[in-house]
């Protein structure tokens, strides 16, 4: 009998033991992979999750369709991811239709290590009340150093001339940065870019220039392709984020320069979904993963600028090759003299629209 009930306790240990190993919560969170979702992963995640052993989260590289993806979702009535990587204008639209939660960021964030309230720390970020901030990045140019010849380009201009620069360019299958970056090469003023692009005549514009290269490009949609199409010597040059060219520059020893001109700056962050299955758990997350130090944390494997302002002074060396990451990031001066900032405003309204008709145009052929 005492065997029989030594054996049944067993039994039931055992059972709790597996029962609570089951019941870890799995958060999935929609991310960009590649080099961003790695320092991600060393900032945010790894110790979020050993500080937090009931905690799994799970990476979902589907950002580039987070915002289609998660209206699939709501449409079908499951919502399955916790947090979602957006850019700002997605945030704007996903918000206005309902889809992501409207946040208190001074009640939900943690304040800066002085006190300020993240609503101050975060400022002008906060371009919409379901949007978290994380990073400042840039799409920019990448190219090849040895298939450049003696001048490299400098100009958004080299993009468009296949007669100075033979050979493939990898951009964006995306309306976004091209049409801007088409116009400019056309002759339009970076201030001004927008002001043509409300209007037909000036859409029509950009296409036009776009056809000038439109047999010379391979379209891109994830943002580790343009640095392997790089890499592998498929293209000359390569519409990439900053962040993906620091990686195959610096800590790859690629074959690989960096053109800053006309480089479209932007903001990068969180929305969390309506219906995400782990709310709670993802507000402690958030909390934890927006603080001064863990955004500062995070330019130590990428070179991208922390949204907060009291983070700013806390970036330093890369985490691995010591070098000072300031240098690298988007903001630096040296890097910022010919910037375009991307109109969050113009693309949540536009987008559908000027996604519809760069896919009528690539379909022309």
């Amino acid at each position: 009998m005492k065997t029989f009930i030594q054996c049944s306790l067993a039994t039931a240990v055992l059972a709790a033991s597996v029962s609570t190993a089951q019941a870890k919560t799995e958060m999935v969170v929609v991310s960009w992979g590649g080099a961003y979702t790695k320092s991600q992963q060393k900032a945010y995640h790894e110790p979020y999750m050993k500080e937090h052993p009931d905690v799994k989260i799970i990476n979902d590289d589907s950002a580039a369709e987070g915002a289609s993806k998660l209206r699939a979702q709501a449409e079908a009535g499951k919502i399955s991811w916790d947090l979602v990587d957006v850019v700002p204008d997605d945030a704007v639209a996903l918000c206005d239709e309902g889809l992501a939660l409207e946040v208190d960021v001074d009640k939900l964030l943690a304040p800066a290590p002085d006190g300020t309230p993240a609503s101050e720390d975060f400022g002008d970020s906060l371009v919409s009340p379901c949007f978290i901030p994380q990073i400042v990045y840039s799409t920019t140019i990448g190219f090849r150093t040895d298939k450049v010849g003696s001048t490299p380009p400098t100009s958004i201009n080299d993009v468009f001339d296949t007669k100075k620069y033979p050979g493939k360019r990898a951009l964006q299958k995306n309306p976004i940065g091209n049409l801007e970056w088409a116009l400019m090469a056309d002759g339009v003023a970076g201030k001004d870019v927008y002001k043509e692009l409300e209007t037909e005549e000036g859409v029509a514009r950009a296409f036009k220039k776009l056809d000038t290269i439109k047999k010379d490009v391979i379209w891109w949609t994830k943002g580790a392709q343009p640095g392997q199409l790089l890499a592998d010597g498929e293209v000359v040059m390569a519409s990439a984020y900053n962040g993906r060219l620091f990686s195959a520059i610096v800590e790859n020893k690629q074959p690989v320069g960096m053109m800053w001109d006309a480089q479209l700056f932007e903001l990068d962050g969180w929305i969390i979904p309506k219906g995400a299955p782990n709310l709670e758990e993802v507000k402690k997350y958030l909390k934890f993963a927006t603080d001064t130090q863990r955004l500062a944390d995070q330019a130590k494997y990428i070179s991208y600028g922390p949204a907060r302002k009291s983070s700013a002074a806390l970036v330093g060396k890369h985490a691995e090759l010591g070098i000072d990451m300031a240098p690298h990031m988007p903001t630096n001066p040296a890097n910022a003299k010919n910037t375009l900032f991307k109109d969050i405003n113009f693309w949540a309204d536009r987008k559908e629209e000027l996604a519809e008709k760069f896919e009528a145009w690539l379909a022309k052929g």
